[in-house]
């Protein structure tokens, strides 16, 4: 399966696993991005993503958390 940038809760639990010890309230956007751009499931354009996904990333990784 490979993740979106609008699988936004997908994208969380995979953070969650590869970043256990990250709090995701103090990740910057840019950060953010680069991580889920490195996730081993992700495959969708950079050029996709904006403030409002990676807004709806952050938040579903803060509910996971």
């Amino acid at each position: 399966m490979s993740l979106k940038w609008t699988d936004t809760l997908d994208i969380a639990i995979a953070l969650c696993e590869a970043h256990p010890d990250v709090d995701p309230k103090t990740i910057r956007f840019t950060d953010l991005m680069q991580w889920v751009m490195a996730l081993p499931e992700f495959a969708d354009d950079p050029g996709h993503c904006g403030e409002k996904i990676l807004e709806a990333i952050q938040m579903a990784w803060m509910d996971e958390v």
